[in-house]
């Protein structure tokens, strides 16, 4: 594990917290766009017909792991667990759980046939949101991302503007209904990504929100 004051965000060199330093939104912007701090990310191999390894798994997170294709998981304090293909999950969580998280799991599938890899370092995570966030997406992105089929609580591994991308949508706006998403970019892709959306959002008001 990265100790915390080696750790550097692949777009610390584009000064986002200075392009917007009270972190506010503007009521006209249609795209709201910011970097996640750093989120521990650790995958999980294992059956989900493995009785012991599906047990051992909520008892380490405290729920389940998703078993139903392209979902996710979760909890309120942020950690999430997302469903990345027949036997293989993506935990996600801040990033002060880290060690905790990977004790638990490393105890709790002690001895059964699963893999745990620490890949926190790989990838960074941002978020987009705002009225047009969809439609910022579909210029670049050719899963279906209608309301009627993607919905809060799924996700997809898929291509944005060519890039490998994970795509979770996390929650629909109460008040607005307007969707919020959370982008995982590996870091070699990551300015390209934060550049193509750039981009892809100025025609609709783009807004850089504050690093939460």
């Amino acid at each position: 594990m990265v100790k915390d004051f080696l750790r550097q965000s692949p777009l610390a060199h584009l000064h986002l917290e200075a392009r917007n330093p009270l972190g506010g939104a503007s009521p006209d912007a249609g795209v709201l766009i910011s970097e996640l701090k750093h989120r521990t990310q650790i995958t999980v191999r294992g059956q989900s017909t493995d009785p012991a390894f599906m047990q051992g798994i909520k008892k380490a997170l405290g729920f389940a792991l998703p078993t139903q294709a392209c979902t996710a998981a979760g909890k309120a304090d942020g950690l999430h667990i997302l469903w990345m293909g027949p036997d293989e999950w993506l935990v996600v969580a801040p990033p002060e759980n880290e060690p905790l998280i990977m004790e638990k799991l490393i105890k709790a599938l002690e001895g059964l046939d699963a893999a745990l890899v620490d890949v926190s370092e790989s990838r960074t995570v941002i978020q987009l949101s705002g009225q047009q966030a969809r439609a910022v997406l579909n210029k670049g992105c050719s899963i279906d991302l209608h309301p009627r089929t993607f919905t809060p609580g799924q996700v997809v591994n898929t291509l944005l503007a060519r890039a490998h991308i994970t795509l979770h949508q996390t929650a629909t706006q109460k008040s607005t209904r307007f969707p919020t998403y959370n982008i995982y970019v590996h870091r070699s892709y990551a300015e390209y990504m934060w550049s193509w959306i750039e981009d892809a959002s100025r025609e609709y008001g783009l807004e850089i929100t504050a690093t939460k």
